[in-house]
């Protein structure tokens, strides 16, 4: 009977491979959304001051990931290219909506107190320093990793650093970070 029918063969064979890859990518951006889903989504408060919003930016860099679905030969690749798209996501956002001056959100209650006041005084400092001050001290990238990033060069991101640690000390008072 399958002499009969070349054609279904191919077709039932065809969609089986497609049934297999469709799963194999959803457990790959299942994997994703775990490992590398809260990283993404602090990094794009970070940027946009705004939690919803940072959902959605979150929401599509996982669906870019999911539809591109690119091959990297580490986890450090993947998480780069993540916390790139989500840079850019980010910037697209803020430019298609013009906004460049948020509202900062008004609960921050959900964060432990310490967390909270920092992260609080994060969201005042100007983008640019609170960027760099996200990338390299809550996901761990060193100033060469951030320079690709932003597009900047690395003695910048040591100025950006630098110059937000002293805004963070001055807002919080030097003993802030003594504890």
């Amino acid at each position: 009977s399958v002499r009969k029918f070349p054609s279904l063969m191919r077709y039932t064979v065809r969609k089986a491979v497609i049934r297999l890859e469709t799963k194999q990518k959803n457990e790959r951006l299942e994997q994703a959304v775990v490992r590398y889903g809260h990283s993404v989504l602090r990094l794009a408060f970070t940027y946009l001051k705004n939690r919803f919003d940072a959902e959605d930016v979150a929401q599509d860099v996982f669906l870019t990931y999911h539809l591109k679905a690119p091959e990297f030969v580490s986890e450090q690749k993947e998480r780069a290219w993540l916390m790139t798209v989500t840079v850019n996501r980010c910037k697209s956002v803020l430019r298609d909506l013009r906004r460049r001056e948020v509202p900062l959100p008004e609960d921050l209650s959900y964060l432990p107190r310490y967390e909270g006041d920092l992260m609080q005084a994060m969201l005042d400092l100007d983008e640019k320093y609170r960027v760099a001050l996200h990338l390299h001290y809550y996901e761990g990238y060193s100033l060469g990793e951030i320079g690709r990033m932003l597009h900047c060069s690395v003695s910048t991101v040591g100025s950006r650093l630098i110059r937000g640690r002293e805004k963070l000390k001055k807002r919080l008072g030097e003993d802030y970070f003594e504890e």
